[in-house]
Formats: C-alpha cells, sequence, structure tokens
C-alpha cells in the first residue's frame, strides 16, 4: 500500500467500477447478476484505494459459496486504482427476493 491518498472523485469512480465489475458475477443457479440479486449490501473504497465488498449469499449452503466472493475479489482486483480487495460475507440481514432490483424481479417472473 502506498502512502499516497485517492481523491473523493477518484474513490467514486472506482466504486461504480466495482460495481460494474459485480455486475459481471452470477450466480450459477439463477440468471441474473449477483449486484442485481440484492447479495451486495455495500461497496466502500478508502483513501488508499481499498476496496470492501459487504455481500450475502443466498443461502448458508449456496454451492457457490467458495466462488462468489473470489469471484467478485478478482474483478474488482483488476480495476486501476485498487490496491487491495475485502470481501466480506454476512449473513444478517438474511438475504430474502425482496431485497432483489426491479430488473431482476422482471426478469425472473416476481
Amino acid at each position: 500500500m502506498s502512502g499516497t491518498s485517492i481523491s473523493t472523485i477518484e474513490q467514486k469512480l472506482i466504486e461504480g467500477q466495482a460495481v460494474e465489475a459485480i455486475r459481471a458475477c452470477y450466480d450459477p443457479e439463477i440468471p441474473v447478476n449477483i449486484y442485481d440479486l440484492g447479495l451486495v449490501y455495500d461497496v466502500a473504497v478508502n483513501e488508499q484505494g481499498e476496496v470492501t465488498v459487504t455481500m450475502t449469499l443466498t443461502s448458508p449452503h449456496c454451492p457457490a459459496a467458495q466462488e462468489l466472493p473470489r469471484d467478485v475479489e478478482q474483478r474488482i482486483k483488476t480495476i486501476p486504482g485498487v490496491t487491495n480487495v475485502v470481501v466480506k460475507v454476512v449473513w444478517d440481514p438474511p438475504w430474502n427476493p425482496s431485497m432483489m432490483s426491479e430488473a431482476a424481479k422482471l426478469e425472473l417472473g416476481f
């Protein structure tokens, strides 16, 4: 990690790019990206360019429990200016279908 800080504007740009990178991640059992499914609770970028993603899974027994957080991390690491990525998987609040975006609900017929 360098001693240089990035501006608030740069943080917001990285945050937007991180969200787009997350939108390329799909639960293998559901044909909607994990961001629109509502599995991502927060994306934060600090002054050092570290991105912290707080997310959950559809269930603790999700078959993709190991691969989805790793996929999120790998995709965000490729963004210029990102110095580190921390993906936190949390279970509170538990995910439920009401957390999906309107687009995801339409796609899945809700």
